[in-house]
């Protein structure tokens, strides 16, 4: 085999990168290669940033010394693009890219969303709907025999029978209609490279299911593991099968409580579930990373750049280019976010040097402006937060060290995280460090300093944060805070602000409708709050039932799979509507459904007057656009034309 040839690349990226992976057939041959052992198909634009998965893990195979090849949005209405770099020689890895497909595609009311953040330029219609079932079965056409290992959020979320808001059924494991070999379930860097050396040692697919953090479907004539053990070393658990679950949301619930009581890596047992005769295994998660792991896997020779072949940007990378990523995982189990589900729960941190390094990298790139955009993680202050007691943290099924209340054995020092933001914004050729990620504020208030720290230096005007309700029933929910713990926390930020000389500086918090337990009563008390606290929020969250989370299961089924208490669902797109209008109450196209609302919930008193939520009469703009809607094809408005008397440019015409 001949020796890969080096592509000229600019001085910057001769230090401090490697040369992207070939994306066309003629790449590959520029490289000197005649063939590749892995070829990764992905939805995302071809973006060599840690933040985008194709770069994390085609580096993390290049170092092992494999031969990757990447395969960018392609046209997925004929296997013509997976045939041009040959039969791969181990095996496609199938991504639909770094959000679900169907997320990415469609919002909350099931719209076709304007753009995609992660296409260039954000055209839309770059990649299909479930990607991953349409790209794994062009890898099937395009080789037949050649292994398919599906990953990414799409595959991770949907490895069991799962609830599908877009079609509203439960759908079996993606593994089953994808037809792929494997799913590499969460953070795949360890994964993959495993796998990849074990297929190149002559191994077959099966010899895998011993591998931690992969899901695989068992023919219909192999004996499924028993209870307690299945040979691979894993305790075994049998949960609800599709069918059950597809029938009974009781069943549903009760699958999803042990789905979810089995995601710490140190006592997870392998879950088995029946799909009629078939059975889909799921190993036990991949243990975290260690610090040398995550501090490897970041250092990895990106250019951090998207390939050369964009002509146009691309919008996720625009917003990313310029952050680093210091820890991945979080430990705050909120029902209604994937992140814990994906990355863990145990917090997995880069060292300060391993940081350092990467600061110092950015600001020797000439493109650089001098503002790091973010320096953070799922959550920017956990940074080396972590159980102090391993043996606890070894045997403990809570899904959240911070709720009800902070784990009492929960590391929660900010030290490290100050002295690494001191640092970071003191690095010669670095102007300002910003923390956009979001911080937990019921952990910031433990410690007075750092949130002086973040208010004096590390803010650009506004800080998002998250309260996402005021309702303590639906906070509990949503394992948050009370909304108390928001306004200590706003108290405690404008005073640091106020020292730090930037009394202007602002919280933006987020709150989300149509969660499960929230109702227009619910949505009122939220309301009232904004107004009382002056908060007028420019865009409104509204819930999405993602594949897998605790909140989806409430969704769908109408219980706390934990309790089994029923919860109420605001499922109606009418009711969805007027949940959102009531968060935007101040904005006249609302008013009338507003007003519908408080009516039908007693609340007339909301209507006129000083303590109102909106005036007793309908301001016009709320007039002009009921008359729009009542009369949509045949309603025009009057053309601002004609004599307008003090307009030197118009003159009464005379007959």
């Amino acid at each position: 085999m001949t020796s890969p040839k080096r592509i000229s690349l600019d001085q910057w990226h001769d230090r401090y990168a490697a040369p992207f992976a070939p994306t066309t057939a003629a790449e590959m041959r520029d490289r000197g290669w005649d063939a590749v052992d892995v070829v990764f198909v992905t939805g995302d634009a071809y973006v060599d940033h840690p933040s985008f998965a194709m770069a994390i893990l085609h580096r993390s195979l290049e170092q092992a010394g494999f031969r990757v090849a990447i395969l960018s949005q392609p046209d997925w209405k004929t296997a013509d693009p997976w045939r041009q770099f040959g039969r791969p020689r181990l095996f496609f890895a199938v991504s639909a890219g770094n959000m679900d497909s169907l997320i990415n595609h469609y919002t909350a009311n099931k719209k076709v969303r304007n753009d995609d953040a992660y296409s260039p330029g954000g055209r839309i219609g770059l990649r299909p709907d479930r990607a991953t079932l349409v790209y794994s079965q062009r890898c099937r056409e395009a080789f037949p025999g050649v292994p398919v290992i599906a990953g990414g959020v799409e595959a991770s979320l949907r490895r069991l029978a799962h609830y599908d808001y877009w079609s509203d059924t439960v759908k079996r494991s993606i593994l089953l209609d994808s037809k792929a070999d494997l799913v590499a379930y969460g953070m795949g860097e360890v994964t993959i490279v495993e796998i990849a050396k074990r297929l190149q040692t002559g191994q077959t697919v099966k010899d895998l299911r011993d591998l931690r953090g992969i899901a695989y479907a068992m023919g219909a004539s192999e004996e499924a593991p028993g209870r307690t053990s299945g040979g691979m070393g894993f305790q075994y658990q049998t949960i609800p099968t599709y069918e059950h679950i597809k029938s009974d949301k009781r069943a549903f619930a009760e699958a999803t409580r042990i789905i979810h009581q089995n995601t710490n890596p140190f006592n997870a047992a392998a879950l088995v579930q029946f799909h009629d005769r078939q059975a889909v295994v799921q190993n036990p998660p991949n243990l975290p990373l260690t610090q040398e792991q995550m501090d490897r896997y970041y250092e990895l020779p990106y250019t951090r750049r998207p390939h050369p072949s964009y002509t146009e940007p691309i919008p996720a990378h625009e917003m990313i280019k310029d952050s680093v990523t210091i820890m991945r995982g979080c430990f705050g189990g909120c029902t209604f976010c994937s992140i814990t589900a994906h990355q863990g729960r145990i917090i997995q941190s880069r060292s300060p040097e391993s940081i350092q390094r990467e600061v110092e990298k950015l600001a020797a790139d000439p493109e650089f402006k001098g503002i790091v955009s973010d320096i953070g993680g799922a959550t920017a202050n956990m940074y080396k937060m972590r159980c102090t007691r391993p043996d606890v943290e070894a045997k403990c099924k809570r899904l959240s060290c911070i709720h009800p209340t902070i784990c009492k054995l929960l590391g929660t020092d900010h030290q490290p995280t100050i002295e690494l933001m001191r640092k970071t914004r003191e690095t010669p050729g670095i102007r300002k460090v910003f923390v956009a990620s979001g911080i937990r504020m019921d952990l910031a208030q433990l410690s007075p300093e750092y949130v002086e720290e973040l208010a004096a230096h590390h803010v650009g005007g506004r800080l998002k944060v998250a309260p996402e309700h005021t309702s303590p029933m639906v906070l509990d929910l949503m394992k948050k805070p009370s909304i108390d713990n928001f306004g200590v926390f706003a108290k405690q930020f404008q005073k640091a602000s106020s020292k730090a000389g930037k009394p202007k500086q602002q919280l933006v918090p987020y709150f989300i409708a149509s969660h499960p337990g929230s109702t227009a009563n619910e949505m009122i008390d939220l309301a009232l709050y904004l107004k009382r606290n002056g908060y007028r929020p420019d865009q409104v969250q509204d819930f999405i039932p993602a594949p897998f989370d605790i909140a989806t299961c409430m969704w769908y089924t109408g219980l706390d799979p934990f309790t089994m208490k029923p919860v109420t669902v605001a499922k109606g797109l009418s009711d969805r509507k007027v949940q959102r209008a009531l968060m935007q109450f101040f904005k006249p196209e609302n008013y009338f459904a507003v007003r519908e609302a408080l009516i039908e919930a007693g609340r007339g008193d909301l209507i006129g007057g000083c303590d109102g939520l909106i005036p007793a009469n309908p301001p016009k703009e709320a007039l002009e656009k009921r008359r729009k809607d009542a009369n949509p094809d045949h309603y025009h408005a009057v053309p601002n034309k004609g004599y307008r008397p003090g307009r030197a440019t118009q003159r009464r015409r005379h007959k």
